[in-house]
């Protein structure tokens, strides 16, 4: 049971992302409908539970932990799961316990998340427009946002913002957004929108802005110097020279990121997503559920699953239409 995870592409499975909730203070337009039907809380796996799968994962060579949702910080009591982690910071299996949020929160946890180990936080940011943050997320406060990164940077949380490029939405924000990163010392990522979820009256294609064309936008104003930085992830990275920042793009659809892939996403319902843009799943809440005394089943399980990761997704815009198109919402796989 001590042998690493590796999946049938010989890709080491070092990073979990963890869905803690399906639920969320927002309802923004490229995530969910507005009027959403959340999970019953019976079915979302206890706080005690996500510390018994989690560990299990730190236990067969899991070394960065992700938290997300929904929106992570709004599920009851989660600092308690937050502090539970530690143990495996201060062992040194986990070598880093983060998470994605919308920042709504920030301005209440960020402290505690600073002691309980958290040292970087990623923040879903695409409009520093109040009207449109309010309209894009149909819920949300920008005001709000903005003080809880500033809470965040006052605890000595790295905060780096992520940003959904969305066509007719953001693309005259490209600067003014780069530029307030540049000044507040917070590193940026650019994403493209992927094809998740019925999200009511919104069209993907009518969303999709293509990075390539982002990127060359960014050319014309800055000096662009490919890093070689590889963490694993779905993010290629530049410097900015003029303002030495890092800026990243993550393009599931023009560029597929997929042959380095080292992560696999668990939903608060048990279920393990052995890739993004793929249906297929492990329901890992039978091994924990049933086996309440031993790990050695869920342990099993989780091997089982890895060894059904796929090579890559599907995701596909090229033919002016959505293919590989997948039907759950990205608040249940976990971002």
């Amino acid at each position: 049971m001590t042998q690493p995870l590796i999946d049938p592409f010989q890709r080491p499975i070092s990073y979990l992302r963890v869905s803690v909730t399906d639920r969320c203070d927002f309802r923004c337009v490229y995530c969910m409908s507005e009027n959403m039907t959340f999970l019953p809380k019976k079915d979302l796996l206890t706080l005690e539970e996500l510390d018994r799968m989690c560990s299990s994962f730190v236990r067969l060579g899991v070394e960065k932990l992700r938290i997300t949702g929904g929106e992570p910080l709004v599920r009851r009591d989660i600092m308690t799961f937050f502090r539970a982690m530690t143990r495996h910071l201060d062992a040194g299996a986990l070598k880093e316990l983060t998470l994605t949020t919308n920042g709504s929160q920030l301005g209440r946890f960020a402290d505690d998340l600073y002691d309980a180990g958290v040292r970087r936080v990623n923040v879903s940011l695409d409009t520093l427009d109040e009207k449109k943050f309010a309209d894009i997320t149909r819920w949300g406060r920008l005001p709000q946002v903005i003080k809880g990164i500033d809470a965040a940077q006052k605890a000595g949380l790295r905060v780096k913002i992520n940003a959904v490029a969305l066509k007719g939405f953001n693309e005259d924000e490209l600067f003014s957004i780069t530029e307030w990163c540049a000044e507040r010392d917070m590193d940026l990522t650019w994403i493209e929108v992927m094809p998740m979820g019925d999200i009511g009256n919104e069209d993907r294609l009518d969303q999709y802005w293509k990075l390539d064309d982002l990127r060359a936008r960014l050319a014309e104003r800055y000096t662009l110097t490919d890093l070689p930085e590889r963490t694993g992830g779905p993010a290629r990275y530049v410097r900015l020279e003029e303002t030495g920042q890092k800026t990243g793009f993550i393009t599931p659809l023009t560029h597929n990121f997929c042959e380095s892939c080292n992560r696999v996403r668990l939903t608060c319902t048990g279920e393990l997503f052995m890739c993004l843009g793929q249906e297929d799943n492990a329901d890992l809440r039978v091994a924990l559920r049933n086996f309440p005394e031993d790990d050695s089943p869920l342990e099993d399980a989780i091997r089982a699953a890895i060894a059904l990761k796929p090579k890559g997704h599907d995701f596909d815009y090229s033919r002016q239409k959505v293919d590989g198109r997948v039907s759950r919402h990205m608040s249940h796989t976990g971002g």
